[in-house]
Order: structure tokens, then sequence, then C-alpha cells
């Protein structure tokens, strides 16, 4: 190849890694492979959904190379969110499973890379509209795949974990795997949906129908645990709009009222929270879980300041998880994101967890309540329902729960972080 057509292909190739339409490509196609990403493995295995993301995320650094000039690089990734992602990382030193931890953690820094790609090189109302414009097509595919598999058919779809519930009115896990996973997503939708309505980012009969979708199969999940959630949710929408529409002083004194009205709700559900789950119908759910839960805090004094050391999802050959199974079901979770996070990082990773969701959701509120623009609500909502369903699931450690929570931290962090105000150098 001559030096001047080689120029000309450099050119094009800049240019085209470095164009907003690129990036958009990138984001949508990261935002999808997250969020199937039980789908793909179902059908290209562990391998095929590896290379998918070595692939995207090699994109996604080339693209970064060329846009490297114009991004704000000061104060990129929030503190906390480095400080757990580096003791995740140290951790493989005292991991009895170090080959398993080297590939949990390499899987969690590469979701980690294309949270952080999407978060630099897309505002959030491009954020938002990507996540829409992708969770319209899952969803609606979830229906599709449910009425073939549950009335057209009338025969489970095995290698997807579609049962084919719907003419019963549910459970249906969609192309999601579960139903908890599945009602997940579609609150995460619904939320994205109503905030893209608010902004006029999509036309009315667009949004109406995205919305009628997502409550859709919301129902159809009959997940008690997204029903739960969505009640803190519809609260949570309800309180932020009453404090935008206050005074700065008035906001302030409101806050401190919610702060101490959140943790009195929070002591009266905690002594109430077996007529809690009775009311939910998730007893039996709950048994499982409770069950569960007390045999990992059983093995924790093991290794209670260090943890076991981070693995991601289970391994069920390795010690200590092949032990953990109750009632002849093979977990792949602790059902509890933060007990996932003792286990496998002890005291000091659960703390640093804490302290990274728990600034974030600061952040996010913050910004929520004092800023006008009605894009920030979407960050408060999200950490909302992220957080309150890792008290059930523990999506919120990996895959599209992890990548959510990523770019909620660093969007957040960005319009409030401290290291932002200090002078340049």
């Amino acid at each position: 190849m001559s030096d001047a057509r080689r120029e000309i292909v450099r050119a094009v190739a800049v240019q085209t890694l470095g164009s907003a339409r690129f990036s958009q490509a990138v984001t949508r196609t990261a935002i999808a492979l997250v969020f199937l990403a039980f789908a793909v493995r179902s059908v290209m295995g562990w391998p095929g959904e590896i290379g998918a993301l070595i692939t995207l995320a090699g994109l996604a650094a080339l693209s970064l190379a060329v846009k490297r000039s114009d991004l704000e690089w000061r104060g990129l990734l929030p503190l906390s969110l480095l400080v757990f992602l580096g003791w995740s990382a140290v951790s493989v030193f005292w991991s009895d499973y170090r080959g398993a931890s080297v590939q949990g953690i390499t899987y969690q820094l590469l979701v980690t890379f294309l949270a952080v790609y999407v978060s630099l090189t897309r505002d959030l109302i491009q954020v938002i509209r990507a996540f829409g414009d992708v969770l319209r097509v899952i969803l609606l595919a979830s229906l599709s795949i449910e009425v073939l598999s549950g009335i057209l058919l009338n025969v489970p779809i095995r290698f997807l974990s579609v049962a084919g519930n719907i003419a019963e009115g549910g459970p249906i896990q969609g192309l999601l795997g579960s139903r908890n996973a599945l009602g997940l997503t579609a609150l995460i939708a619904l939320i994205t949906f109503i905030v893209e309505r608010r902004s006029r980012s999509i036309p009315n009969p667009v949004s109406g129908a995205s919305i009628a979708v997502a409550l859709i199969t919301i129902y159809f999940t009959r997940s008690p645990v997204t029903f739960g959630v969505l009640v803190v949710v519809v609260a949570a929408a309800i309180t932020l709009a009453v404090l935008r529409r206050r005074e700065p002083v008035t906001r302030r004194a409101l806050q401190f009222v919610l702060t101490g009205s959140v943790l009195l709700t929070l002591v009266i559900v905690f002594i109430a929270r077996m007529q809690v789950i009775a009311a939910l119908n998730a007893g039996s759910e709950f048994e499982l879980r409770y069950f569960l839960w007390r045999r990992i805090l059983g093995i924790t004094p093991l290794n209670t300041i260090e943890g076991f050391g981070w693995i991601g999802f289970w391994r069920h050959p390795i010690e200590p998880y092949f032990g953990l199974d109750a009632f002849s079901t093979t977990h792949e979770t602790a059902l509890n994101g933060y007990i996932d996070v003792l286990l496998q990082l002890g005291i000091v990773g659960l703390c640093s967890f804490v302290a990274f969701v728990g600034l974030t959701l600061v952040r996010a509120w913050l910004l929520a309540s004092n800023k006008r623009s009605v894009d920030v609500l979407w960050l408060a909502l999200m950490i909302i329902a992220l957080l309150l369903t890792a008290l059930a699931e523990s999506s919120i450690l990996v895959e599209s729960g992890w990548f959510t929570l990523v770019i909620c931290s660093v969007k957040a962090a960005q319009g409030l972080s401290w290291r932002l105000r200090l002078p340049d150098q």
C-alpha cells in the first residue's frame, strides 16, 4: 500500500472512530450486550460473550484514543469506585480459586470500561435515549418470545429458560433468564421511558406505547421483588417532584425531614418484615433466600476481613460455593448484592461497596432535587431501583446492573465531584 493510500485509510479510520455516530453505535451495542448477556451465553456460550465484550471494548478503546483531546479526564472516575475495584482486583492474591478470580475480575473490568466509555462520550440525555431505544427492542422481543412459547407453540423454550407461562398470566422470563431479571429490566425501562416522555425527547405516541409495554412486562413477571421496588420508586419520584418545586431553604429542611422519615420507615419495615413479605406474596421466595443467607453468614467468619476472593458469578465446583446450594437449587449468586460482597470481599469490601453506592445515591439525589433538568431524575430513580433490588438479587454486581450503576456513578460524580472544583494545574 502506498503512503498516500495509507494516509487516506488512516484519515477515514480516525474520522469514523471519532464520530458521534460511532459512539452512538458502540453505546447501543454495549447496552444490548450487557442486558442480553444471558441470551448471548445461551446461544454462543461464555466464549462467545467474552469475545463480543473484548471486541467491543477494543473498538471503544480506539474511539477513546481518537477522542482523547476532546474529553474531560479530570475527576473521571469516583474514588469510591476505584477503591472498590482495587479491592476486588487485589483479592486475587488471597483467593483459593485464583484462576476463577482473574476471570471474574477481568469480566467485571470489561463491563466497567464499556460503562465508562458510554459515560465519557455521551451526554446524559443521549445515554437515556440509548437505553430507551435498546430496552424497547428487548421488552418487545421478550414478550414476543413468550407469546411464541406460551400461546402459539405451547412448549417451553428450554435453552432460553422460557417456561411459556404467559397464557396463565405468568410468571414470564423473556430473554433475561428469570422473572426477577426481566422485572428489573422492565423497571429500568419504565423509568427511562417516563424520563424520555417528560423531556420530550421522543414523540408522545412512542413514549406512551413504551410505558404500556414496560408495565405489561412488569405485570406478567409476577415478581414480588419488582413490585415492591416499583412502589418505592414511585414514592421517590413523587418526593422529588415535591422537592424540586420548593425554594432552596425549604428544600434543605425537607431533605433532613425526609432522611429521618426514611430511617424510621426502614426500622418499621424491618420490625414488620414478615407481614410485608406476606403482603407481597413472597413467602416461599424469601424462605429460600433466608436459608441461603444464613448458610453464607455461617461461613463468612472464616474470612471475615478480606472475604474468599472476587469471583462474580459463582462456580459450583469451587469451595465454598458448591456447599451453599439450598433445597436442591443451584445458585449463581447469593440473591443479595450486599451479602455477596461480604462473602467474596469481606468486611472491607462491603464497607467500600456501601460507601460507593451511598455516595452515588447522595450525589444523584442532590442533583435530581436541585437541578431543573428532567434527565437527572433518571440517575436518582435508577440508583434507588438498583439498591433496593440488591436486597433480593445480586444483579447490581454483574452485567446490566453493574453497567448501569457505573454509568450513574460517573454521571453523578461529573455533576458534584469535589475534584472538578480544583484549580487547573
